[in-house]
């Protein structure tokens, strides 16, 4: 019998729902629209149907298939409590019960489990993708925000809480820029996407650079992806936000070395497409901020996850994790 688990990936605008085998490939993926209008119950029910129609579809190709449980990626997802808890952008209000209210919907399935989407992905990484064999690693995703877990001798580190791991919220420059989170100097306000485009308007205006490729993008316009186009153009503008990020960013991860000491960091997320626009000027900086003990021991990796159904991948392989706890535990 072939097992597979469902992954489901909970973001601000759409919830991406996947049917993932034993070995990380996407069978089956549908979506939904995460609603504006807060009604958890609702919510769920629409959750609850794409996931049933879903798991018909998949044994409609396979019947010999057994469910082995759902595991969902969110937004200040504790796995602690199974608990959404005050996602900034979710219109969900306070603490959502989420992993309860599906257990009501599902009883039949052996786990379900729920962490955040950087967590996620990390659990992804480590059973699907580059970091299968290793013990310690961290993993970075770069997009709207910077997002971080954390794994120390084969477990993802969770804290007291729930909510360990939030490396993009150290602080890299005290009194710098405000941070999404509202508190000043944070990395994610340096290294995200949207902060390397707050990176090329300073330097558009630090050079007065009206010949720049970007000098026409509105503010809101302005995304990574064209800043990597116009750096394959060779604008000066375009590569030196690169080479200010990556110094930045290798700052923050030697930093991650120091606490940690792991094998590996890997970087996942749309900037990370760049290639070694990004990766070498983070590698060297990283480098260049380490105590002589810690250099040239921590690799910098692209992750192996594909980069359309890593959240859901990552997400899927959190009900592996779970039922490794229950079956330790006797549950």
């Amino acid at each position: 019998m072939k097992k597979v688990a469902i992954g489901v990936d909970i973001g601000g605008t759409n919830t991406a729902i996947g049917v993932v085998d034993d070995f990380g490939n996407v069978m089956v993926k549908d979506n939904i629209t995460t609603p504006s209008h807060g009604d958890v119950d609702r919510y769920i029910d629409d959750l609850t149907l794409a996931i049933r129609e879903l798991i018909n579809s998949v044994k409609l190709l396979n019947p010999d298939i057994e469910i082995m449980g759902i595991g969902i990626g969110a937004p200040q997802g504790n796995y602690y409590a199974g608990t959404i808890e005050h996602a900034a952008n979710l219109s969900f209000k306070g603490i959502v019960p989420l992993v309860k209210l599906l257990k009501l919907k599902f009883p039949e399935l052996p786990a379900i489990a729920l962490t955040n989407d950087a967590n996620a992905a990390t659990i992804g990484e480590m059973i699907y993708g580059g970091a299968k064999g290793m013990k310690n690693f961290v993993m970075y995703a770069l997009g709207t925000g910077v997002g971080s877990g954390i794994v120390v001798n084969g477990d993802l580190v969770y804290g007291q809480d729930g909510f360990a791991g939030e490396c993009g919220h150290t602080v890299l420059i005290p009194d710098g820029r405000m941070c999404g989170c509202g508190t000043p100097g944070h990395l994610e306000a340096y290294c995200s996407a949207p902060g390397m485009c707050r990176t090329a308007f300073e330097l558009m205006v630090k050079y007065n650079a009206t010949d720049s490729l970007l000098a026409d993008k509105s503010f809101i316009e302005l995304d990574s992806k064209m800043i990597f186009d116009a750096a394959e153009k060779g604008d000066k503008v375009a590569l030196e936000v690169f080479e200010q990020t990556g110094k930045w960013l290798g700052q923050g991860l030697a930093d991650t070395a120091h606490h940690l000491s792991p094998e590996a960091i890997f970087l996942f997320g749309g900037p990370t497409a760049a290639g070694d626009y990004i990766f070498k000027p983070t590698k060297e900086s990283m480098e260049a901020h380490l105590l002589p003990t810690f250099k040239n021991k921590t690799q910098i990796l692209p992750s192996k996850l594909k980069q359309g159904d890593a959240a859901i991948v990552g997400a899927s392989a959190l009900v592996y994790k779970e039922i490794e706890k229950l079956q330790h535990t006797g549950n």
